[in-house]
C-alpha cells in the first residue's frame, strides 16, 4: 500500500514538471492569422524571459531581428542583448515552407532540423539545440508556441525540457517595426 501511494505520488510530481499538452487545432479558426513568413519578413523588436522551474528570474534579454522571405526561404537574422544572465549574441536561421501548414529550419546552435505548423493564430516550433552551462553544454528540447495577438504583435511561450521534464520556461513578446 505504502509503495502505490509513493509511485502514485511520484507520478504527480513528475506530471507537475511536465509542459502542457497544447492541442493545436484549437486555434485553427482563430484570428489573425499567424503565418511565419509574413510576420518576420523585415524588422521585429523582442523582449523576453527565461524562468527556471522554481519560476525564478535567470535571464532577461531583448533581440533585434531582421527576416527577409525570399524565394521560398526566410532567413531570420537575430541579435541579442542581456540585461540578466548570458546566451548567445547572434543567432541566423534559415526556414523553408513544408506543405501548406509546415515548416522546416536551421540555424548553426540548433542541433538536427527545426519542424514548425501553424494553426490559425497559432504556431508550434520544436527543435534541440546543445545548451552551453558553464563550461558544459547539454542537449534540450525547445517546445515552442506561438501566438498572434494582432498583424504586428506576438507572443511566444517555450518550454525548455531535458529528460521529458520542464525544467526553464521562456517567455516572448515580439513586435514588428
Amino acid at each position: 500500500m505504502m509503495r502505490t501511494c509513493l509511485l502514485s505520488l511520484a507520478a504527480v510530481i513528475l506530471a507537475s514538471c511536465s509542459s502542457p499538452s497544447i492541442d493545436g487545432d484549437r486555434y485553427i479558426d482563430v484570428t489573425p492569422e499567424f503565418r511565419l513568413e509574413r510576420f518576420f519578413d523585415g524588422e521585429v523588436k523582442v523582449w523576453g524571459i527565461v524562468q527556471d522551474r522554481s519560476g525564478n528570474l535567470v535571464q532577461r534579454f531583448e533581440a533585434d531581428i531582421i527576416g527577409t522571405w525570399e524565394d521560398g526561404t526566410l532567413t531570420l537574422d537575430e541579435t541579442f542583448v542581456y540585461a540578466l544572465g548570458e546566451g548567445p549574441e547572434k543567432r541566423v536561421w534559415t526556414i523553408t515552407k513544408d506543405g501548406e501548414n509546415g515548416y522546416a529550419g536551421s540555424a548553426s546552435d540548433i542541433a538536427g532540423p527545426a519542424d514548425g505548423k501553424a494553426y490559425g493564430n497559432a504556431m508550434f516550433w520544436g527543435y534541440e539545440m546543445d545548451l552551453p552551462v558553464g563550461d558544459d553544454s547539454y542537449r534540450v528540447t525547445f517546445q515552442d508556441w506561438i501566438w498572434a495577438f494582432d498583424e504586428k504583435t506576438i507572443v511566444n511561450r517555450s518550454y525548455i525540457k531535458k529528460f521529458g521534464l520542464v525544467f526553464a520556461e521562456v517567455t516572448i513578446f515580439m513586435r514588428k517595426m
